[in-house]
């Protein structure tokens, strides 16, 4: 939902990025890869996704799985809440730098400070 002059606008998630998980030919589980690009916007993307799954090397991405996915919901969430995300706005040259700041700035930032004044159920999440 929007905030103030915009609290009348529905947003919805666009599925358009959106992928199976699971095999078509045989149901098992997609296997783990790595050396993917970061698929989506950095500004909700998971920790694991723009690190590298735990690899701050921007080129060095891994397959993003459903656990990516609710994160970034979770952040999408936040910013219906909040209005804006504290990795927005970072000043950078190049966009690779853009990521590893927004990276740092995401492993940084606690759920308790992104959540503060809102329900618990948002930490919880």
């Amino acid at each position: 939902m929007g905030l103030n002059d915009k609290a009348g606008v529905v947003y919805l998630l666009d599925f358009g990025l959106a992928k199976k998980y699971r095999s078509s030919k045989n149901l098992q589980h997609i296997s783990f890869k790595k050396n993917k690009k970061l698929t989506g916007t950095a500004r909700y993307a998971s920790i694991n996704a723009l690190g590298g799954y735990g690899n701050i090397i921007i080129c060095n991405k891994t397959e993003q799985s459903r656990r990516d996915d609710l994160e970034a919901i979770g952040y999408v969430l936040l910013y219906f809440l909040r209005g804006s995300l504290p990795w927005q706005g970072l000043k950078v040259n190049k966009n690779e730098d853009k990521y590893r700041k927004i990276y740092e700035k995401k492993k940084n930032s606690t759920s308790d400070e992104l959540c503060r004044g809102f329900p618990s159920i948002y930490i919880t999440y």
